[in-house]
């Protein structure tokens, strides 16, 4: 009886089915962090919006000659609100990639004004000036902190998904390679806004 080849058969596939349910909820459980990691991006990616109008607000008082600036930052902090990720949309490229986009030139938006208040004494010594300009670096650094886990979520997954014979399930159920959050090629937009009040 215990040499019965549909008795190997059923053993067999039963260690199939259960290597295979095992690496389907592996992957799941990766996708899923890679799904928190995004969320903790956007609550970083948030404050530093919930920032923003406040400092262009107590910039403009004294920044009135630099209002094309002043637009410039709100501007790309509407286009950048706008860019947000449903958790139940998939992570494609496209959907990294514009949200890339849009927070960098966020980025790049209060980079320049912040050059540009280097010249006006006077609001570099406004507290609240300071007090949001500090706010807005402190932001800057966990959002890069998150976007490091991200990334380290993403290795994970792609790593799992992509080996032998993991990729056989994952072909089956779909999971696609999700992109890493990368920098761009240009130096000046690698760079945090640089914040000295």
């Amino acid at each position: 009886m215990w040499n019965s080849p549909w008795l190997l058969w059923g053993l067999s596939l039963l260690v199939l089915l259960a290597w295979s349910t095992m690496t389907y909820n592996r992957l799941v459980r990766l996708r899923n962090a890679i799904v928190n990691a995004l969320g903790q991006i956007d609550v970083q990616l948030k404050r530093r919006h919930d920032l923003v109008p406040n400092l262009v607000e107590v910039a403009r008082k004294y920044l009135e000659h630099e209002s094309q600036t002043l637009e410039a930052v709100i501007a790309a902090r509407n286009q950048a609100r706008q860019v947000t990720h449903s958790p139940t949309a998939p992570l494609d490229a496209a959907a990294v990639g514009s949200l890339m986009g849009a927070e960098q030139a966020l980025g790049g938006a209060l980079g320049r004004l912040f050059a540009v208040a280097e010249a006006y004494p006077e609001l570099k010594a406004d507290r609240n000036m300071r007090e949001l300009s500090e706010a807005i670096a402190s932001t800057e650094n966990r959002i890069g902190f998150a976007r490091q886990a991200y990334n380290d979520q993403v290795l994970a997954f792609n790593d799992a998904a992509g080996q032998f014979p993991a990729l056989v399930v994952a072909g089956m159920f779909a999971f696609r390679p999700v992109p890493m959050l990368e920098s761009t090629s240009s130096d000046a937009e690698r760079q945090a806004p640089q914040v000295r009040f």
